[in-house]
This record gives C-alpha cells, structure tokens and sequence, in this order.
C-alpha cells in the first residue's frame, strides 16, 4: 500500500504554498530558552523516551540565527523580557513561538511585579501550552498543532493580506487588563 498505488496515474498535485508548508513543518529547529522547571520537561521529550527527533526537531539550536522555532519554557522575569524579545529579533523568518506552561502563558502563581503575566507581551505567541510543569506528551502535542498551523502557512501576497487581518483582529480585541478572571 505505497504511494504509487494511491495516487490516480502516478499524478501528484500541489500547491507550492502547500508543498512550501510541509517542507517547513517537518523541519523546525527550537532554540533553546527553558528559563525554570518548565526546561526540564522540555529536555525530556527530546531525550530517547518521547525523542522529539521523530518530528524533525531533534537539535535544539543555542544560536537564534539557526533556529525557526522559541519554545518559551518558564517564567519570564522583568529582567529577562528584554533579552527575550532580542533573541526573538534575531530569529530568521518566519518564526514561531510556543509558550510552556502557566508562568509563560500567563504569570502563573507569580502575580508581583518581577514576573511578566504572560509572555505574548514580549513576543508574539502562536501555541500556549498549560499546566505546571506540562508533561512531555504535552508538549508534543502543542507541537502537532503547531506543525497543522505552519502546513496552512500562506506566502507572498496572502501571506501579508492575513498578517493584516490577524493584526487588525488583535487591535480590536480586549485587552488582558480589561478582562475578568479569578485574580480581578
């Protein structure tokens, strides 16, 4: 049951935004930034039990300027934000960012004034991941709906027509200060 005998006279067509896609999906290359107990369960799903190197990613990058992908794992302190987001700045394009955990999602239980209350105010974030610390299993699976989204990645002028409209969705958006939770 090959390939050759499910496509109709050995005929495939594409798109070169689809086969753009998943070139990129099947090749990321997270930079390293675990910041608190977040890093270690990221260590873990690329050690030999979870082996991350399954889904491309086996190399986790020390420079931003091999790296596609800034796995964000732990609190983010006032101090670190800066360094953050310049390490983000030096990350070639396109580039994606999952935040780990409660502490990067949103603060966590670290409601002062040391800790940033969610990393998306430093950088933009395409996949939250919960829990404290999430699981290796957690993280995988944060990272397959990360590869669904950069398979249904546009390029050149759709690519810019859907920033645009991504751009204007958040400005109309409420802000995170505005909105009701259990802390307010």
């Amino acid at each position: 049951m090959g390939l050759e005998e499910k496509l109709p006279s050995g005929v495939l067509l594409s798109t070169v935004e689809g086969l753009a896609g998943y070139a990129r999906k099947g090749s990321l290359w997270p930079a390293t930034f675990g910041l608190a107990c977040c890093a270690i369960e990221m260590m873990a799903s690329g050690a030999g039990r979870y082996d991350l190197a399954r889904f491309g990613m086996e190399v986790f990058r020390a420079s931003p300027r091999q790296a596609d992908l800034m796995i964000v794992a732990g609190r983010v302190s006032q101090k670190m934000a800066p360094i953050l987001r310049q390490i983000y700045d030096q990350m070639p394009g396109p580039k994606w960012v999952l935040a780990m955990g409660a502490c990067s999602s949103s603060g966590g239980m670290f409601n002062n004034y040391a800790i940033v209350q969610g990393v998306d105010h430093v950088v933009p974030v395409d996949i939250y991941l919960p829990g404290c610390p999430p699981r290796p299993e957690m993280l995988i699976d944060a990272l397959m709906k990360l590869h669904d989204q950069i398979g249904d990645t546009k390029l050149g002028a759709n690519r810019d027509r859907e920033v645009v409209e991504l751009e204007r969705a958040a400005l109309v958006a409420p802000h995170s200060s505005e909105m009701k939770g259990l802390l307010r």
